[in-house]
């Protein structure tokens, strides 16, 4: 929080009605060893930063008891940890029998909101899980060789679609349009 005095020098130059919203998410940047500029990380950069998946992932792990539960999980033995990792496909398998049981009904949008919620919900504990279990889980050989495996295709899947002139392309109009977003943002934000 030590950079808290440049928020109020920075808030006294934003209009008085979005003071506020700005000195709200300005603290919690701060407090999240992420303090820079609003309108630049919230608008036009959040894939860099990752500031709101970044806040409140460390905002839910410091709730106790969501605080013990991961520690618990640090402590696993590599075979429990792989069916803790697994767990979410099987727990949220409801989910989707819910989804598959609106959309028979003809409730299509609430069956497509229920399957998002599952995938969203599924995707984020997994996300945490690996980033819990992934030291005890490189224990295991068979995952470390998965592990391994995978991210090395991925990454030579990404470099191919990185190099190919459509997506270069792509990438400089959207350096382009984000260069223009952010004149306007600060424009907005300048006195």
């Amino acid at each position: 929080m030590a950079k808290f005095g440049r928020c109020e020098e920075i808030a006294r130059s934003v209009p008085a009605t979005a003071r506020v919203l700005f000195l709200n998410a300005y603290t919690a940047m701060a407090y999240c060893n992420n303090a820079v500029l609003l309108p630049r990380t919230m608008i036009v950069e959040p894939h860099e930063s990752d500031f709101a998946r970044d806040l409140a992932t460390s905002a839910f792990a410091r709730w106790a008891p969501i605080a013990f539960i991961e520690a618990w999980l640090v402590r696993l033995p590599a075979w429990a940890a792989v069916l803790v990792f697994f767990a979410p496909a099987t727990l949220l398998f409801p989910l989707k029998l819910g989804a598959l049981w609106l959309f028979t009904r003809g409730h299509v949008a609430a069956g497509f909101a229920l399957l998002m919620f599952g995938k969203i919900l599924g995707t984020a504990v997994v996300a945490r899980f690996y980033r819990i279990l992934h030291p005890t889980l490189m224990t295991l050989r068979w995952f470390a060789y998965a592990d391994t495996w995978f991210f090395h295709w991925r990454d030579r899947l990404y470099a191919f679609v990185r190099s190919l002139p459509a997506w270069q392309k792509t990438a400089a109009a959207v350096q382009r349009l984000r260069g223009r977003v952010s004149i306007l943002v600060s424009a907005l934000f300048a006195r």
